[in-house]
């Protein structure tokens, strides 16, 4: 076994930004389920090892630009990262397809009666996620900022919450439930395959959901991944 293969998704997807694009096109979950060694992984989304292992290196030969690193950024940057690109994504998001899959499901539900299953788990993965982002931007967030300060010498009030390891366990918790919601969505629609003569608006709306869903990954990504472990870190350090 080559070593690639023994080690996990989560380090091949900290390693390089073309990894996670890789994983995204191939299924493999590297958010929630990064823990799992490349081999296991593979296995368990039904795909051949040696193909995939080609495949990252390939996407390793990228001639696009270098992102920012976030593992040595700092952590008020990449929070306002997040909120600024994936938060807002998922608000914009969800008021703009509640709409869209209403009028969808009048129009086709009937017939594709897997139509309402989607927009019953979209309602309660939106729900879900508006209370958990709400949660970061008033507690977790701001602390982390303020921890971070306290490394520039300026003081910070104690946790309410005792540790930073107890709101992040939750919040991991959460992003667990919302990866559930999405391979549900996933499978209900058959992987964002749009029936044959579907109208544009039920193509437009599956081209959505699954750009949600990559989003919603890379976003779980950065935090699950680098910013609650380097929070973690901080607050030990300090």
């Amino acid at each position: 076994m080559s070593a690639i293969a023994e080690r996990t998704v989560r380090e091949l997807a900290l390693e390089s930004s073309s990894a996670t694009r890789v994983f995204e096109i191939l299924g493999i979950d590297y958010c929630c389920g990064g823990d799992k060694p490349l081999e296991e992984a593979c296995r368990v989304a039904g795909l051949d090892l040696e193909q995939v292992q080609r495949e990252l290196e390939n996407a390793g030969q990228d001639s696009r630009p270098t992102p920012r690193d976030w593992q040595r950024e700092p952590l008020s940057e990449l929070i306002a990262h997040i909120n600024a690109t994936h938060h807002k994504f998922v608000r914009t998001e969800v008021t703009r397809l509640e709409p869209l899959m209403e009028k969808v499901c009048r129009v086709h539900g009937q017939n594709h009666p897997e139509l309402l299953h989607v927009q019953a788990v979209f309602r309660k993965l939106a729900r879900e996620l508006t209370s958990h982002m709400m949660k970061e931007e008033m507690v977790l967030f701001p602390y982390v900022v303020r921890m971070e300060a306290v490394m520039q010498g300026e003081s910070v009030l104690p946790a309410p919450f005792g540790t930073v390891a107890n709101p992040v366990s939750m919040m991991e918790h959460e992003h667990d439930s919302a990866g559930n919601a999405l391979r549900a969505l996933r499978s209900a629609s058959n992987g964002y395959v749009v029936p044959e003569g579907a109208c544009a608006s039920y193509q437009a709306l599956y081209r959505a959901l699954a750009e949600f869903e990559a989003d919603l990954h890379q976003h779980i990504h950065l935090e699950n991944n680098i910013l609650f472990p380097r929070a973690i870190a901080m607050e030990r350090a300090g």
